[in-house]
């Protein structure tokens, strides 16, 4: 490719022409690859396996008399999409194709008119891996011979063909579309094909549609007439300029992949050996009660000769209580140990929902309660909304089987009840909690500001003064982005200097020097006074799930700043607090499961203790639980609340593993508290004290516990080098884990004193020093 000029092939230069050869050698080379007879296939070049999916149907939508649709409950998302444009549609299993093929026609009855119709299914299912009969495609064309309505079939191989080999020896036996993507057998380029029986080639007289380089002759004007390219099907189909470097690449990606793995055959084989290792080891897991880790929706894979299941095996996990692990926070912690797993719905709408045993109204049912594709909330009803997806391939090797089999025992096996309730504990008379630290971040998600020592920092109803106004908004898509994918948003270190009325903003890592001097922001409400001409605007952002009107900085140097050290075009944005609609957020944070068992085990000890009075719980509609708290950009809360004693029986726990202890910057705490240095206890007795506190009081000022802070990756980002690493999460999966999610750290709001107005509630402050009274 570099030694040779490469040009557009609809033209007549040397260079057009020799890269015109280049294709259609590449073409046949293709075919041959999936024993494709040149003389009985064409292939057409596509971007993906969607958009082949997509040229067929082009076809079809064009048809005089539409056309009827059948697919399998298997089908890919892309291939399940197509029922919108027929006349009708029916999603069809096994046993009705069976059924099908011995006359039984899917719709019922016989359509009115002799409409085509096109059947889709998957050779090897993107959920489970399962194999489909390649076939049904002859069995059906067989049944339908007599029929005057044309079949067609239409065959997903994308799945199939990246691990196995596609023969399409037999055109008799062949399905008349076949879609198959490069980049999964491959890795690259990122191309895909629709290999079209000749036989079937009428179907696409009727797409209407042409570009550029698909046409012998075109007339506008006063006529409208075209003349298709005729002598090759992929000539009248590949509209535009091919990607021909991309074309051009599959070549030499053809000698890599035969000189690193051989032939198809042998990475079949490969994978259906790790493949039922994988099997094996997940079904072996169990917990001390005997029961199984791992649902398992895959089959054992069959050996080279026997290929009814893929090298993809899908399943979910259950603790030894029969509860679901969530998938999110599964793929938090495979993510870390550097595992590529995909879990949720896998674009297989139909298999997930026969393999989970949902019915049609559940799925509604989650979708009313908030479940989007990519949201956290996976488990609903007791059920699960998705599975987790593990896929093996040519490169997969036998070591990384086991690891990732020792990883699921190690995380998921309960030998005994080692992530159980916190024990039942108050603190003692003799213990005198003070605040240790207080921090506010005024970007979110870049570096926070120590409050000094020795100054009284005012608390908002929002949360503290300063916390989390700014944030960087990707340009294009309106996101507010995070460490969780920026991790060098760590080294961005705001700081708040009040005697020049500015946020000075600086760089402290090493990539771009010549940001260290960084930029100044000013702090007045009204941000005109950095560029009289339009300095700021308001746009519409996306900060954790919430549609916002935040004011987007239109000052070049202020955004370039940004946008040149995380390599990604962004905009500094304001959500001052007192805003209304889209310019107010409220928290989100409440009271955990298991916060909620720990209250009622300090009820039911205080109800044992002579004398003592029974606890009445709140009512769930109480003021407590219905007031809303106003947040500015925080996740989920005003104020997050860290207590040392828990960071150093974690930081204990992490070190007896030879690894590095972690400060409390790395939870991104508000508030820091801990004992003084005259209290009696160890650290231990007094960890995650927190968890059954109900209120506390910070010097003259109350708060309001909200619940336990639900942990993701962004806590293994190093707040001083921007790199991630594995700890503290892999840690607190094992010791802080609860209902399948991981938590540290305490949410709160501030309390609106009532009754008689003082200073401090018209002022309301907490400094360092200030002693912390805690309710139970």
């Amino acid at each position: 490719m570099m030694s040779n000029l490469l040009g557009n092939p609809h033209s007549a230069s040397s260079p057009s022409q020799y890269t015109t050869a280049r294709i259609e050698d590449i073409r046949v080379r293709l075919l041959h690859f999936f024993n494709a007879d040149p003389a009985h296939f064409d292939l057409v070049f596509v971007a993906n396996a969607t958009a082949g999916v997509k040229l067929v149907l082009e076809a079809f939508r064009c048809q005089r008399d539409g056309f009827n649709y059948v697919y399998h409950q298997a089908c890919h998302t892309s291939l399940v999409g197509v029922r919108e444009e027929a006349k009708e549609s029916v999603c069809v299993d096994d046993a009705a194709v069976h059924a099908w093929t011995q006359g039984r026609n899917p719709f019922g009855r016989h359509p009115g008119t002799a409409s085509a119709v096109l059947f889709s299914y998957s050779a090897q299912s993107h959920l489970d891996g399962r194999r489909y009969p390649l076939s049904w495609s002859h069995d059906l064309r067989h049944t339908t011979v007599s029929s005057s309505s044309p079949l067609y079939t239409l065959l997903d191989a994308a799945s199939l063909a990246a691990t196995s080999p596609l023969n399409l020896g037999n055109s008799e036996f062949a399905p008349d579309f076949t879609v198959v993507s490069f980049y999964k057998i491959f890795g690259f380029p990122d191309l895909g094909a629709v290999i079209v029986r000749r036989q079937a080639k009428d179907a696409f007289k009727a797409r209407r549609y042409f570009g550029g380089g698909t046409v012998d002759t075109v007339l506008c004007g006063k006529e409208r007439w075209h003349a298709p390219k005729s002598h090759y099907l992929h000539e009248s189909l590949e509209d535009g300029t091919l990607p021909f470097h991309n074309i051009i690449a599959l070549d030499t990606a053809l000698d890599v992949h035969r000189e690193l793995f051989g032939s198809m055959a042998q990475v079949a084989s490969h994978t259906a050996y790790l493949s039922r290792q994988m099997f094996h080891g997940l079904a072996g897991l169990k917990h001390a009660n005997g029961e199984p880790v791992c649902v398992l929706y895959s089959s054992e894979a069959g050996d080279r000769d026997k290929l009814q299941h893929g090298p993809v095996i899908s399943f979910n996990i259950r603790n030894a209580s029969g509860a679901w692990v969530s998938l999110s926070e599964f793929e938090k912690l495979a993510a870390l140990k550097n595992f590529h797993v995909r879990t949720g719905g896998v674009c297989s709408p139909g298999g997930v929902v026969a393999a989970l045993g949902l019915q049609p109204w559940e799925v509604r049912r989650n979708f009313s309660s908030g479940f989007r594709c990519g949201t956290d909330q996976d488990i609903i009803a007791g059920k699960p909304t998705g599975v987790i997806r593990v896929s093996l391939g040519a490169v997969s090797i036998a070591s990384d089987v086991d690891r990732f089999i020792s990883f699921v025992g190690e995380f998921y096996r309960e030998e005994k009840q080692t992530i159980a309730l916190p024990p039942v504990s108050r603190c003692p008379d003799s213990v005198r909690f003070e605040v240790q630290g207080i921090m506010v971040y005024p970007i979110k998600s870049c570096a926070g500001f120590a409050v000094p020592p020795d100054v009284s920092w005012e608390v908002k109803p929002e949360g503290l003064a300063w916390d989390r106004e700014w944030c960087l908004v990707h340009e294009g898509t309106g996101q507010a982005l995070s460490q969780k994918r920026y991790p060098e948003m760590a080294l961005i270190r705001p700081s708040l200097d009040f005697d020049n009325g500015v946020l000075r903003v600086r760089y402290t890592g090493q990539r771009h020097k010549d940001m260290l001097e960084g930029i100044s922001v000013p702090l007045s409400a009204n941000p005109w006074a950095i560029d009289s001409n339009s300095a700021v605007r308001t746009s519409s952002s996306r900060v954790c799930g919430d549609e916002i009107d935040a004011q987007n900085y239109a000052v070049p140097e202020v955004n370039e700043f940004f946008s040149a050290i995380l390599g990604v075009p962004c905009v500094l944005a304001r959500f001052p607090p007192g805003g209304q609609g889209r310019s107010m957020r409220h928290a989100k944070a409440r009271i955990q499961s298991h916060q909620k068992k720990l209250e009622r085990s300090i009820e039911k000890e205080n109800r044992s203790m002579p004398g003592s009075f029974p606890t009445l719980p709140s009512p769930p509609d109480s003021d407590s639980e219905r007031k809303k708290s106003r947040i500015l950009l925080s996740n989920e809360s005003p104020i997050l609340l860290v207590n040392t004693a828990s960071l150093d029986v974690l930081n204990d726990s992490i070190v007896a593993k030879g690894g590095q202890p972690v400060g409390p910057t790395a939870f991104r705490g508000n508030i820091i508290i801990g004992p003084s240095r005259w209290s009696e206890g160890t650290s231990s007795d007094l960890a995650y004290l927190e968890d059954g506190w109900s209120s506390l009081r910070i010097g003259m000022q109350r708060f309001q516990l909200m619940g336990s802070c639900r942990r993701c990756q962004m806590v293994c980002v190093d707040q001083e080098t921007g790199e991630k690493r594995e700890e503290p999460f892999v840690t607190l999966a094992k010791t802080r884990r609860f209902d399948g999610k991981v938590y540290f750290g305490t949410h709160m709001r501030h309390e609106d004193h009532s009754g008689t107005q003082t200073k401090e509630t018209q002022f309301p402050t907490i400094r360092m020093g200030d002693v912390v009274h805690a309710d139970p």
